[in-house]
């Protein structure tokens, strides 16, 4: 798997070992991914290009994170944010998927942490829970409207998040995603403080399916002006004639999820500041929170563990606000590069009715930095 630094993108920061979302303590990571078929659109049987991915905060065991979540532009969908708005407790996964599979995610979300046992001790014969599900849309290339993402495949994703190594680009929700007018998907990245500033991590994992190609830029390179071709390739919805043209329909719309995870001792009102720094990422390479994009974000904490029982008085840890900034650096650095490695690992992908979102391709984007004297 090809990632942003292998193609000497200069990018700021120190990452952790695995410069994933994993980097962060207890954290795991699961996908299913959906691929089968090819050619016309039938709806309810194909072609499928999608999945879900699925983040679990403490792993495979119940104990709520402080959390928070923030919206750049709304055109889209995370269920159960009101909650954890509310209370400031994340107290079970993310699951992240297409935009028409997010009920029949959020009904196998529960089912799963009820028949695995993943509930609240403290209630014995007792389960309710409002799963936290995001999405982005993937109908160019997907048939969305034959809500292929079955309750076995969220269970299969589940039960096989792991810490590790995190797949990007075609891999999971991402799997029929574009960003940029080129192929997106899945991509994450990590940055660890120095122990000066805390011996912190941040891991960012996103769904990128956002942003026009005009805009694209990386490491302040105009890569979308350098590389204007290979646009996605759709069959015009009017078109008699079977042709196909290339454009860039919508230009800016889509949607972007990001979750931000990290082992500072953060409350939720700290973490609405993480979170609203994440434009700040996007907005590095182009993205522009347009009106057809749904940019959507929730940021956890995994220290203060137990901080979430009913039954005593709970003492926590907070880190100083005037200790943040480094941590506002890093969530900002992570999630540009979280995109770049989206967009480096996907890889091209032909959809229904022979649509096509293409690559973009390294070697041309690698002459571009040096066309610009940044490698």
């Amino acid at each position: 798997m090809t990632r942003g630094r292998d193609l000497g993108i200069p990018l700021e920061g120190t990452t952790g070992p695995l410069n994933a979302i994993t980097d962060v303590t207890g954290v795991e990571v699961g996908f299913t991914t959906l691929i089968s078929g090819s050619g016309k659109l039938v709806t309810g049987k194909g072609p499928v290009r999608t999945g879900v991915t699925v983040i679990l905060p403490r792993g495979k065991k119940y104990d709520p994170v402080f959390a928070a979540f923030y919206d750049l532009n709304g055109n889209g969908e995370m269920t159960g944010v009101h909650w954890v708005e509310e209370s400031g407790f994340l107290d079970g996964p993310v699951a992240i998927t297409n935009t028409h599979s997010v009920g029949a995610v959020h009904q196998a979300s529960i089912a799963w942490a009820h028949s695995r046992g993943f509930i609240n001790p403290n209630l014995p014969g007792t389960y309710w829970s409002l799963p936290v599900v995001g999405e982005t849309f993937d109908g160019s290339l997907n048939d969305v409207n034959g809500f292929h993402v079955k309750e076995e495949h969220v269970f299969a994703a589940y039960d096989g998040a792991r810490t590790g190594q995190v797949a990007e680009g075609n891999v999971g929700g991402g799997t029929g995603m574009r960003c940029h007018g080129f192929k997106g998907g899945t991509g994450t990245a990590s940055r660890k403080l120095p122990v000066d500033q805390g011996d912190y991590t941040v891991g960012v994992l996103v769904q990128a399916n956002h942003g026009a190609r005009k805009n694209l830029t990386i490491s302040g390179t105009p890569v979308g002006h350098e590389i204007s071709d290979l646009m996605p390739v759709f069959r015009l919805r009017t078109s008699t004639s079977g042709v196909f043209r290339s454009f860039e329909e919508g230009a800016g719309s889509g949607s972007i999820i990001v979750v931000v995870a990290t082992d500072a001792p953060l409350l939720p009102h700290q973490l609405k500041r993480l979170a609203r720094r994440v434009p700040l990422g996007i907005a590095r390479l182009g993205g522009m929170g347009e009106n057809g994009s749904g940019d959507i974000f929730i940021a956890f904490s995994t220290a203060n563990s137990g901080a979430a029982t009913r039954d005593y008085l709970q003492k926590v840890d907070m880190l100083p606000n005037d200790q943040i900034n480094p941590l506002f650096e890093a969530t900002v650095q992570a999630t540009e590069e979280a995109i770049i490695n989206a967009l480096i690992a996907a890889e091209t992908m032909e959809g229904v009715n022979g649509n096509i979102s293409y690559a973009i391709p390294h070697d041309r984007l690698i002459n571009v930095l040096k066309k610009y004297n940044r490698i």
